[in-house]
């Protein structure tokens, strides 16, 4: 595998956190299912299209890509072992040939210049070390006028399961959580942001829309108090609790997300955010300074 940049992602993806998201990857893809359509007809893949899906996880959009791109192919990248073996026993079972999954830092993976029609990622590129460093090295690595997309959290109070782990303020040491900035879950919640670091690492025509979907986070409130719990923010301050502490938290979360059950009992939460998406230059203008794209 390449040399990592981006060593405290990689520990963690390859430790408790990657082990949890491959081995609930039915959950995660149910949370975060209502954003593939809108990510990928943003990216307007066609079907000879050669595709990179950034952070892609276990796969699913990776292998949702490849169905659109039937005669071309899709390369899902991710920092993670456990959630790349599952994509590729997945493409396997659903008999896609056209894709193809590696283990590497989006920030460093030696791409070959141009050799992508569009870039997409869900939720996987607000992580990096050097944000315009690790985008400019994705462009470099799509055609002139190739097409980036991707989808990236918005303010965190627009996000139902951060509202849901904000009701244990009073039980455990919940902090600043949620806060934008720095790599991090929430560092590109802000728009202009997100335009200055894409302009910073040579991408035009940039386009941040706000878009929302629910999400099915568990089968009644007690599993999904104990799935939020188990991921890493929650996993985490559950460690710093002591028992009595714990107990608590359980109870307080479970009824927050009462409120939350549908008349089935699942529970859904809404999630916000922002659709990203721009263009590789198509040629550098006359002065220097990059040109218009468009695909």
């Amino acid at each position: 595998m390449p040399d990592i940049v981006n060593t405290e992602q990689d520990h963690a993806w390859n430790g408790p956190e990657g082990a949890h998201w491959a081995r609930n990857q039915d959950r995660w893809n149910a949370v975060n299912e209502g954003f593939n359509e809108p990510l990928l007809d943003a990216a307007g893949i066609t079907g000879q299209d050669r595709v990179l899906d950034l952070g892609c996880g276990s796969g699913q959009t990776t292998r949702l890509a490849a169905r659109r791109a039937s005669r071309g192919h899709a390369l899902g990248l991710d920092l993670s072992g456990p959630m790349l073996a599952e994509a590729r026993g997945r493409a396997e079972r659903e008999g896609i040939a056209n894709v193809t999954f590696a283990q590497g830092d989006a920030q460093v993976h030696p791409f070959g210049a141009g050799a992508f029609d569009a870039a997409v990622s869900r939720y996987g590129v607000m992580f990096f070390a050097d944000p315009v460093a690790a985008f400019a090295h994705v462009g470099r690595a799509l055609r002139p006028g190739g097409r980036l997309a991707f989808v990236c959290p918005a303010d965190a109070a627009l996000n139902g399961w951060v509202t849901a782990m904000a009701s244990l303020r009073d039980v455990l040491p919940v902090g600043d959580f949620g806060r934008p900035g720095l790599p991090g879950m929430f560092s590109l919640a802000v728009p202009r942001r997100i335009t200055d670091v894409l302009t910073a690492a040579g991408f035009v025509d940039i386009d941040v829309d706000r878009v929302q979907a629910y999400g099915t986070w568990g089968q009644g409130a007690e599993d999904a108090a104990e799935f939020l719990l188990g991921t890493g923010p929650g996993r985490h301050l559950m460690e710093q609790a002591d028992p009595t502490a714990r107990v608590r938290a359980r109870r307080t979360l479970t009824e927050h997300l009462r409120a939350h059950e549908a008349d089935d009992g699942t529970v859904l939460l809404r999630s916000t955010s922002w659709l990203v998406t721009a263009d590789r230059p198509v040629a550098p203008s006359v002065s220097g300074s990059p040109g218009g794209g468009g695909r």
